[in-house]
């Protein structure tokens, strides 16, 4: 298949971009790209790629921008229930990690989704994702976490293994045993890390070797913060699946400056994820590392905190800076990586150009797929949107709207809209 005419062909091409250079978007004016076998094959002008390949089929993009599909490279979009009361509590003045002592919080939905139904909470997540499909989502992160216990931890990785086989969107799995304390280990912190050293992250490697030996195992996370994981715990779990074999991933700063961007650097982990509160410090680390930090903007604004992700710091350090979604039953129930473009650019200081690059190149590179997805190059995976618009800043300028008009995953075309 032969795409052709697209006002704005935006490549991505030569891999994830760090610092200033951020933002190349390497735009080919009316572009066409060739497409065979689920992959790309050539990319150049209407007029040349037509001449070279005179006749093969052809998917006219009608003056509008042909983009590499999103990539989100945090989420937490495989859970049962609802939290929407806990909004209702922080309007009234309670603060998130007030609501999660109480039982609120993380444990809420620890308790919705240990609950449901396998095919319940396979059908609620594979809603959320058919919305993020359609907004143009082709490639997600998607972190377990809910279940904080061996048997459940491994049902929501089943779940998110089922779901990747389901389609089309394609999804790259994340163990967070260590997203918080379960209820029955409550006073003994200790006890459950010894739990998820000694038992359960053997048990992901066990589970991962039986039913996909010949994929990479997924990633490990810990969330370090106060109230939850600390430094020295948060690297005693990190070391352990490390020696296991496993890449690495870490919430950080969302609340307080520990020092976790420094040992996700220290560590070479793949991403270093939210960053509100990092120090100047911890930034220079990241920037010498491939450590990705990954902003995510939905998190402050679901939670109507002023402070952000300090980007401009990260780029003027020679950082590389992606966005993720963070959709979650709590704080940010928001899986469109438009709105994230567009929030990026009003709440963090981003250009449209530079959003869409940490959408795509650098968000694929946080979880270490930048080889094959996040940019239109030959021999990348053919997941492409064509929007609605002909001019790609629209992306950032027309907030609110679902600009995507047709999805391409690995060469497969599912209309959206029109």
């Amino acid at each position: 298949m032969l795409i052709t005419h697209a006002s704005q062909l935006l490549t991505l091409a030569g891999g994830p971009q760090r610092g200033s250079i951020l933002g190349g978007l390497g735009i080919v004016e009316d572009g066409a790209c060739l497409i065979r076998d689920g992959k790309v094959v050539e990319t150049g002008t209407t007029a040349a790629l037509q001449a070279g390949h005179p006749t093969e089929e052809r998917l006219d993009a009608g003056g509008k921008v042909v983009l590499p599909g999103f990539v989100d490279p945090h989420t937490h979009v495989v859970w049962a229930g609802s939290r929407a009361r806990e909004l209702e509590m922080r309007l009234e003045g309670r603060s998130y990690m007030e609501i999660m002592a109480g039982g609120g919080g993380i444990l809420s939905t620890v308790r919705s989704t240990r609950e449901a139904a396998y095919e319940d909470l396979l059908e609620q997540t594979r809603r959320r994702l058919k919305d993020m499909f359609r907004n143009g989502t082709t490639t997600a992160e998607v972190k377990t976490g809910y279940g904080l216990e061996t048997a459940c931890e491994l049902r929501q990785l089943q779940a998110i293994r089922d779901l990747d086989r389901e389609g089309p969107m394609e999804l790259v799995s994340t163990f967070l045993g260590a997203h918080a304390v379960p209820p029955e280990y409550a006073g003994n912190l200790n006890g459950y890390i010894d739990l998820l050293i000694d038992e359960m992250i053997p048990a992901v490697k066990t589970w991962w070797l039986e039913h996909a030996p010949q994929e990479p195992l997924p990633f490990v996370d810990v969330f370090c913060e106060k109230g939850v994981f600390d430094l020295a715990q948060t690297g005693r779990i990190l070391s352990c699946a490390k020696e296991m074999g496993f890449p690495l991933k870490l919430h950080v700063d969302e609340f307080e400056n520990l020092g976790g961007a420094s040992l996700a650097a220290k560590m070479d982990a793949a991403s270093a994820d939210h960053l509100v509160k990092t120090s100047a410090s911890d930034i220079r680390s990241l920037a010498q590392s491939r450590t990705v930090a990954v902003a995510l903007p939905c998190t402050p604004f679901g939670l109507g905190d002023p402070h952000y992700t300090p980007a401009r710091d990260i780029i003027d350090a020679d950082g590389l800076l992606a966005l993720a979604s963070d959709i979650n039953p709590g704080t940010a129930w928001c899986g469109n990586m438009q709105f994230v473009i567009a929030l990026s650019c009003r709440a963090m200081g981003l250009t449209p150009s530079q959003a869409i690059a940490s959408a795509t190149i650098n968000a694929a590179a946080a979880i270490r797929r930048e080889d094959r997805v996040g940019s239109l190059e030959a021999g990348k995976q053919a997941d492409l949107l064509i929007l609605t618009t002909g001019d790609y800043r629209d992306l950032a300028y027309r907030f609110g709207n679902n600009l995507v008009q047709t999805v391409i995953k690995k060469g497969n075309v599912y209309p959206i809209a029109g």
